[in-house]
């Protein structure tokens, strides 16, 4: 069936979204601490990445379910 390949890669890509993401959000604030060693200001871009990041794919997977 169709539809059960397509619903299983679906799941699959959901399930490494998901173990990729927890892991950036998961390391995040020691990454920003050593960042902020450097420069305060690098260590706030990074972060504000990382959280747009997130949000970011959610953003785009919406608007590419819209076509």
């Amino acid at each position: 069936m169709a539809g059960d390949n397509e619903t299983r890669q679906s799941a699959i890509a959901a399930a490494i979204f998901l173990v990729v993401a927890g892991l950036a959000l998961y390391f995040m604030p020691n990454i920003v601490l050593w960042i902020g060693g450097f420069s305060p200001v690098l260590a706030v871009i990074v972060g504000v990445a990382v959280i747009a990041a997130f949000f970011g794919v959610f953003w785009v997977r919406s608007r590419y379910q819209k076509r």
